[in-house]
């Protein structure tokens, strides 16, 4: 047990009515009765230093990545990162590369088509490596990181330009974890990083951007199954473009770096004769520049979508995207994608929820209502004015009100969410509670019994919290409390699978051939399923 966790498993034990004396005897009590054998701590101390030892080796690892993708681009090269490892240890270090080399393979099936490596996929690299050698395996790892911290310099210019645009992308993140459910703030602050570097290292070119994503093509499939759709754009390209549908047999070469999966880049758009120019209303004298299509890929290195750059609205005659800006251009498409499907799995999250809730309304009519929250990142300014002394690790955090439920099951989706911070909601510090431990909190607020539940995600860290309103009854009725503990248990069952899907080195799969309808349906499809698979256990 965490401490958080230990303080409400007292908590949740003693209740809210019982006097302090009776609390100092439980004290009492736990402090005299509880022992540890010599074994136990040696164990527990154990686990304790390998835990610590992973933090710090991940921590290393990132920082090693962080150091070599000096591009800003959110991968590394595989045969770059192979090529300077096959100097390591001689002909044994060789041996041993291509075995890890064979064995990454294996596990990202992508991996030999697109040759790129991701942060995660680069720290299993390594420890793959690592682990080809006889002897200390931690030893041999830190020769290894010691060897690549030495193999990749850069100029201080190069360092700061790096450094900037690590920020801008990291800005994109940050956009898709405190927006709730929206895309828009991450569209405004994917454009703000390309015009910051093109301000910044760009030559001050003038630009124009949009993203266009993959849409299956309902109304006039004779067109192509899929087409994209423009979603976001430069401000002053939103008349000519925003909510545009490009099709497979319209000008264009944004399903061909689909199909290729690759940039394409036409540096003169005057010459090449498949451009597709959205405003009409520009003069063919102007219709000169250069343009660059990038493909969106998802964690599975499938592409859902595209970036657009051209210089038509830059006079310039070099107006052309040079090498360094081209490699940012692709982070800035892995930071998008990153956020983008951030929030599709915080959409899919709340599906869960919503068809959770459609299922339990019914069966439990002593629920008076149901909030659910998500758990946002807060801010060090918030961490530093609330945070109380033991506590402060898990402080830095939002609640957002996403969901209400009133006793009739009727829902209200807030799009524009509000957001709770401890310190300016003592009422509900018992949601706060609940997200530090991750364990099921119980109090009551002016008569009113609240159950408060958490979402778990893999690491068991708290995603979402349903507030379950049980109005003036201390708890349900026996057959509601066991179709409130199974509606739980199969919302976190899909929630679990959702977030493993999500993971680059599991294949993508669909449970029912009714998920290739919707995305976002999926969540409430895998609900069911779960639940379809407890009643067969039984049966």
């Amino acid at each position: 047990l965490t401490l958080p966790q230990f303080v409400q498993l007292m908590d949740n034990f003693v209740g809210e009515d019982i006097s302090l004396p009776t609390v100092k005897r439980l004290t009492a009590f736990i402090k005299g009765e509880y022992e540890q054998t010599e074994e136990e701590k040696t164990k527990q101390r154990e686990e304790g230093h390998r835990m610590s030892h992973l933090a710090q080796r991940k921590q290393l690892l990132e920082a090693l990545f962080e150091k070599w993708d000096s591009k800003a681009c959110g991968c590394l090269e595989l045969e770059e990162v192979v090529t300077v490892l096959s100097t390591f240890k001689g002909h044994m270090g060789k041996e041993a590369l291509m075995k890890a080399k064979e064995e990454l393979c294996s596990r990202y099936p992508q991996l030999s088509k697109v040759g790129k490596l991701s942060p995660k996929a680069f720290q299993i690299f390594l420890e793959l490596i690592a682990s080809k050698f006889t002897g200390n395996e931690d030893e041999t790892m830190d020769n290894l990181v010691s060897f690549l911290t030495t193999s990749v310099e850069q100029s201080h210019t190069k360092s700061l330009q790096s450094s900037a645009r690590k920020k801008w992308l990291q800005d994109i993140q940050k956009a898709a974890e405190t927006s709730g459910t929206s895309m828009e703030p991450v569209y405004k602050a994917v454009m703000k990083a390309l015009s910051q570097d093109m301000e910044a290292h760009g030559d001050n070119k003038k630009i124009s951007a949009y993203i266009a994503l993959l849409e299956e093509n309902q109304l006039s499939p004779e067109q192509g199954q899929v087409l994209l759709r423009y979603v976001a754009c430069t401000a002053d390209d939103a008349p000519y473009i925003l909510n545009q549908v490009l099709h497979r047999d319209m000008k264009g070469v944004s399903f061909a770096a689909i199909d290729q999966g690759k940039p394409i880049y036409v540096p003169r758009v005057q010459h090449h004769g498949n451009i597709k120019f959205w405003n009409s209303d520009r003069p063919e004298e102007e219709k000169k520049g250069s343009l660059l299509v990038l493909p969106l890929y998802d964690a599975h290195w499938r592409v859902f979508g595209v970036l657009g750059l051209d210089t038509l609205q830059d006079q310039c005659h070099k107006s052309i995207f040079l090498t360094h800006e081209i490699t940012f251009y692709e982070g800035v498409c892995h930071a998008f994608s990153k956020a983008y499907h951030h929030i599709c799995m915080r959409e899919n999250v709340l599906q869960v929820a919503v068809t959770a809730l459609d299922w339990l309304y019914p069966r439990t009519p002593s629920i008076h209502a149901v909030t659910t929250y998500l758990v946002e990142p807060g801010t060090d300014k918030v961490l530093q004015r609330k945070a109380k002394p033991f506590f402060s690790l898990w402080q830095n955090y939002a609640l957002c009100k996403m969901i209400t439920t009133d006793s009739t099951g009727l829902k209200e989706i807030h799009r524009s969410p509000v957001v709770l911070l401890r310190g300016e909601n003592l009422l509900r510090d018992y949601l706060f509670k609940c997200t530090d431990s991750s364990e099921v909190t119980l109090t009551s607020i002016y008569g009113e019994h609240h159950i408060a539940v958490p979402l778990h995600d893999l690491s068991r860290q708290t995603l979402g919290i349903f507030d379950i309103s049980i109005g003036q009854h201390k708890k349900l009725p026996a057959q509601e409390q066991k179709d409130l503990q199974r509606m739980l248990k199969m919302a976190q069952a899909a929630c679990s699978e959702i977030l493993q899907r999500s993971l680059e080195e599991r294949e993508p799969t669909q449970v029912l051939e009714a998920e290739h309808v919707a995305t976002v349906r999926h969540a409430g499809f895998l609900f069911h399923w779960f639940m379809l698979q407890e009643l067969r256990e039984c049966v």
